[in-house]
């Protein structure tokens, strides 16, 4: 077809949902993340803690994924140093992530998380060789001052790191370090990231229950099935959401888009634990959504 030269219309409307798929995929699961917290807090209520809830929800996830349909190792050769780091960072992406969300103030945890756009930025620059252009200069920036705005308190001090804390910025860390890597190995399968991915939580779960001790939890069984259902529904389908967005666009685009996690995390908070958004948090939460905008509209899919 000549430069230039208009798409028919039928082509265009498959390019457009061809284009608008990762975009949605990041959004749901940035959506899914949002409100996640909530069923994790019961079931620590109920007897199950951090580490407890990511090695069978994940190991329920990778059962089912596994079933329905191995991938196979073909392409992996020659890979087994980023697969082996991309195991370890989605691990503990996951498991710290969690632990912040449950030992310490959720507010804290999600802003020290989500520097994590700043982290695949720059990663992706260095490691990927990904320009930084003029609109990611501008979002990157702007969505995390609306992500700051949005959970800043000023009675609460950033002096002092606690546990959590380091949970959550680390996590946040490796958080980037999976999505850049995801990235790299673009020649293999969702499938077969996610099931690396979810070895790795797994992997990084049970070492963590096995250096503290932790003996087999004694609760009911609704507890143990919801954990279950959590893992090998909501976990498996959020997790494929996240690997194939990540892997069809480039990491500086999607480390904007999924801070649309922040505002829905304080709109769930609102919802379903009477939390009232104050006027700097509704503030942050529209600054987020610019920000996803102008990413949106002035990147290239397949820069």
């Amino acid at each position: 077809m000549p430069q230039g030269a208009a798409l028919p219309v039928r082509f265009r409307k498959r390019e457009n949902y061809t284009t608008m798929k990762p975009l949605l995929s990041l959004l749901f699961a940035a959506s899914f993340w949002g409100v996640v917290w909530y069923p994790l807090r019961l079931l620590q209520d109920a007897g199950l803690n951090g580490a407890w809830q990511m090695l069978v929800a994940y190991g329920s996830a990778f059962s089912v994924l596994a079933m329905l349909r191995w991938p196979g190792i073909a392409g992996m050769q020659g890979q087994w140093g980023k697969l082996a780091l991309m195991a370890v960072a989605a691990g503990w992406t996951n498991v710290g992530f969690v632990l912040a969300m449950l030992d310490g103030s959720v507010a804290r945890a999600l802003i020290l998380f989500y520097i994590s756009p700043l982290w695949t930025v720059l990663l992706g620059h260095f490691f990927l060789h990904e320009r930084l252009r003029p609109a990611t200069l501008l979002t990157l920036p702007l969505g995390m001052m609306g992500a700051i705005l949005m959970i800043w308190q000023p009675q609460v001090s950033m002096a002092s790191l606690n546990r959590a804390d380091l949970y959550a910025a680390s996590a946040g860390l490796a958080f980037a370090v999976t999505n850049v890597i995801t990235r790299d190995l673009q020649h293999l399968g969702t499938r077969q990231k996610t099931l690396v991915s979810w070895f790795g939580v797994i992997c990084v779960a049970g070492f963590m229950l096995l250096l503290g001790g932790e003996p087999f939890p004694q609760v009911a069984l609704s507890a143990w099935l919801g954990n279950i259902l959590l893992g090998g529904v909501g976990f498996l389908v959020t997790t494929l959401a996240v690997i194939y967005g990540i892997s069809h666009m480039p990491v500086q685009r999607s480390a904007v888009i999924l801070l649309f996690e922040i505002l829905v995390g304080a709109l769930s908070a609102w919802w379903l634990a009477g939390e009232n958004l104050r006027m700097l948090e509704w503030l942050g939460g529209g600054l987020i959504i610019l920000a996803g905008f102008i990413a949106i509209t002035h990147e290239d899919i397949h820069d």
